[in-house]
C-alpha cells in the first residue's frame, strides 16, 4: 500500500512538473515577438492583389512583424479579414516555431470580364463578381450584355466550360449576350462569329463545334464561313 501510494505522489509531481514547464514555456513563447511577416500565393503566378497589401493586412497596419507579441495575434479574425478582400478567394495563417507569421494566399481565378453599360468587371470561377485589378489584366473572354438573376448560374456554367478546356480558352475571345438571351461568340483568328442560341446543351454544342473546327481547319474552309450556327445540336451550319 505504502509503495503504490508512493507511486502516485511520484506520479502526481512529474505530471504537475510536465504542467507548469509547459504553462511557463507558452507563457515566455507568447510574451515573445514575431520575428517577420511572408507571404505565399498558391494557384497561378498572376497577382491581382500585391504581396505589400496582403502583409499590411496580416499585420494589421503595424509598423512591422517584430513589433507584435506572439499573444496578441488573433489568427482567426486575420483570416477572415484576408478573406473579405475582393481578390482574395480563401488564406491560411499561422505562426512558425521560429517566430514567423505566414500567410498563405489563394486569389479568385477570373473566367470572364463583363461590359455592362458604364461598369467592368470579371466573373470569378464561383460565379461572384470581382473587381478588374491594377496590377494585371486577365485574359479571358469579353462578355458584353447584362448579366442578372435569371442568367447568372448558365452563363457561369458556360464561362467555366469555356476556361476548363484549353481549345475554347484559347479560341472564344468574346460573348455578346443579346437581347432575347441567345449568345453570339467571336473566335480569334477567324472572321467568322459563332450563333450559339441560348445556354441549352452547351457540352454537345461546343463537342459539335471542335469537331466541325478539327476537321474544317485542314482544308482551309474556315476562311470561308462569315457564321457557325450551333443552335441545332445536330448539326452544325455554316454561312458563307
Amino acid at each position: 500500500m505504502k509503495l503504490f501510494n508512493w507511486i502516485n505522489i511520484r506520479l502526481i509531481l512529474i505530471f504537475g512538473l510536465v504542467l507548469f514547464l509547459y504553462s511557463f514555456a507558452q507563457h515566455r513563447n507568447g510574451n515573445r515577438n514575431l520575428r517577420k511577416s511572408t507571404v505565399v500565393f498558391v494557384g497561378e503566378n498572376t497577382l491581382f492583389v500585391k504581396p505589400e497589401t496582403v502583409n499590411k493586412l496580416l499585420i494589421e497596419n503595424k509598423k512591422d512583424a517584430s513589433s507584435i507579441r506572439k499573444d496578441e495575434l488573433d489568427l482567426n479574425k486575420i483570416e477572415k479579414t484576408l478573406d473579405a478582400q475582393d481578390m482574395i478567394e480563401k488564406s491560411d495563417v499561422f505562426v512558425s516555431i521560429d517566430g514567423v507569421l505566414k500567410a498563405t494566399v489563394k486569389q479568385k481565378t477570373p473566367i470572364a470580364r463583363i461590359y455592362d453599360g458604364d461598369r467592368s468587371f470579371y466573373i470569378d470561377y464561383e460565379g461572384n463578381k470581382m473587381p478588374l485589378s491594377d496590377n494585371f489584366t486577365a485574359r479571358v473572354p469579353l462578355v458584353s450584355g447584362a448579366i442578372n438573376e435569371k442568367n447568372n448560374e448558365d452563363l457561369a456554367t458556360l464561362f467555366r466550360t469555356i476556361y476548363d478546356d484549353a481549345f475554347l480558352k484559347k479560341n472564344i475571345i468574346a460573348i455578346q449576350i443579346m437581347p432575347n438571351g441567345s449568345l453570339k461568340m467571336f473566335n480569334r483568328n477567324y472572321n467568322y462569329f459563332i450563333d450559339f442560341g441560348r445556354t441549352m446543351n452547351v457540352d454537345k454544342k461546343f463537342r459539335n463545334y471542335k469537331a466541325f473546327f478539327q476537321k474544317a481547319v485542314l482544308d482551309s474552309s474556315l476562311y470561308k464561313y462569315t457564321k457557325i450556327d450551333l443552335r441545332f445540336t445536330e448539326q452544325v451550319v455554316c454561312t458563307k
